[in-house]
């Protein structure tokens, strides 16, 4: 049989605050990404707007966090991803996973660190957590992967993975937990299934972001798998709408408030909102989506509200990321390597 081929894995993730204290140097870093505010010839204002934007901010996003726990959970949901992953790919390659937070730790930096301490690589795959194509996100944390690993090796094969929109097993994934929760309603026929996704500037829809094109595409493959396998319980009704806006600028629309206003007014009861662009809890769906919105959904007369979890290390959702990897670096899954079994899951 072949040698098992090393490959460095780095899943990119946004990261959040590990504390309360973290929040306005999170948010500092956030809003010193030029791929989340581009300011072009006025680049020069980018440090003095992003300090006004993160200390006026830190205090309410604070109060959230508190809310939630104190800190973010996505390190921590990062990293049984991060495992799973290594153990699903232990038959098949000698796995060097780490992860790679865009704003806070561990960070790209520490990524580099860990992947050189695990000496010689065969293979590189970039793989972001983020299904779905975005300047703001996908392109903005290989660019930041870049500044610290530098270029392209030339002893060692770098894939890049930039979407997994449209991958069937992720779909999957995603109906199998919309499932798990439509048993939670006595009545299928009346509950109004609300895709939210995280808001995205116009700005960067009108220079050609693919972002709400891979989602639309996601909602309805999700919407036509689901038919088929809860073909008397899936839902009547799906909607799509966006969240998180910040700023006055124009985002995409119809707004996730909004969305529930209206629903509300037109006499929705029942309300089941499944958080398509997150595959960790973080603030925004546990406390955006499960405090601020169950609260409006409330006022506008909803009477039940359910939020699917996100899919985390879901068996389906790791399947989806180990068959990712393993075509990206032409190992057949139905082939282990020699020596099958080891791991550098301790690495992170």
């Amino acid at each position: 049989m072949a040698a098992r081929k090393k490959v460095g894995i780095v899943l990119f993730q946004l990261g959040g605050p590990d504390s309360l204290e973290a929040v306005e140097p999170f948010l500092m870093n956030l809003f010193l990404d030029p791929d989340i505010i581009p300011l072009g010839a006025a680049g020069f204002l980018r440090w003095p707007i992003a300090k006004l934007i993160s200390s006026r901010r830190s205090i309410p996003v604070a109060k959230k966090y508190g809310e939630i726990g104190g800190r973010s959970p996505i390190r921590a949901l990062t990293e049984r991803q991060r495992v799973r992953l290594s153990e699903a790919l232990a038959p098949y390659i000698d796995a060097v996973t780490v992860v790679a937070m865009r704003y806070w730790h561990p960070n790209t930096e520490d990524a580099v660190a860990a992947l050189r301490a695990a000496g010689k690589l065969d293979e590189l795959v970039l793989l972001p957590l983020y299904p779905h194509y975005s300047y703001a996100t996908t392109l903005s944390s290989t660019k930041e992967w870049r500044r610290g690993y530098g270029p392209p090796k030339a002893e060692v094969q770098e894939r890049a993975i930039d979407n997994f929109h449209d991958h069937p097993l992720y779909i999957e994934a995603l109906v199998q937990r919309i499932g798990s929760m439509l048993r939670q309603f006595p009545d299928s026929s009346r509950i109004h299934l609300v895709f939210s996704a995280h808001g995205l500037p116009m700005s960067l829809v009108e220079k050609g972001d693919p972002y709400p094109r891979h989602i639309e595409e996601t909602v309805r493959l999700a919407c036509e798998l689901g038919a088929r396998l809860y073909p008397t319980a899936w839902p009547r009704t799906h909607l799509l709408c966006y969240q998180s806006r910040v700023g006055p600028a124009k985002w995409l629309q119809p707004p996730f408030t909004g969305t529930l206003e209206r629903l509300g007014r037109e006499g929705v009861k029942e309300v089941l909102v499944v958080p398509i662009s997150f595959v960790t809890e973080h603030i925004e769906t546990l406390h955006e989506i499960n405090i601020e919105g169950r609260g409006e959904a409330e006022k506008f007369g909803i009477e039940m509200f359910r939020m699917m979890p996100a899919v985390g290390d879901s068996p389906l959702f790791i399947a989806a990321l180990k068959d990712l990897v393993l075509r990206a670096v032409g190992v057949a899954e139905d082939a282990p390597a020699a020596g099958a079994g080891a791991t550098h899951s301790d690495i992170s």
